[in-house]
């Protein structure tokens, strides 16, 4: 099965960036381990990004794929109205 989805804390910076702030606020020491934190987040979202399906899909690459689907959608479209005037689904009355 596919990895699941990481949660959306996991895509935020902005409790780093606070912690950051506080720590310079403070003049704390502490600053450098989570500037540390932070850059590693970095990291961790390039990794993430540049593993997604599709990322190398130029965007015309992606247009030209929603417009073959566009369209495979329209014949589906077309296809299934067409089964449905048969009538072949009706149920007879008794």
């Amino acid at each position: 099965p596919p990895p699941l989805p990481p949660a959306q804390e996991e895509f935020s910076f902005l409790p780093l960036v606070h912690d950051i702030i506080k720590c310079m606020d403070k003049d704390s020491q502490d600053v450098h381990q989570v500037l540390n934190e932070l850059k590693n987040k970095f990291q961790e979202m390039r990794k993430l990004i540049s593993s997604m399906p599709g990322i190398g899909v130029s965007p015309e690459q992606q247009q030209q794929q929603l417009q073959n689907l566009r369209e495979q959608v329209r014949t589906k479209n077309e296809l299934l109205q067409k089964y449905k005037s048969l009538c072949m689904f009706e149920i007879p009355k008794e």
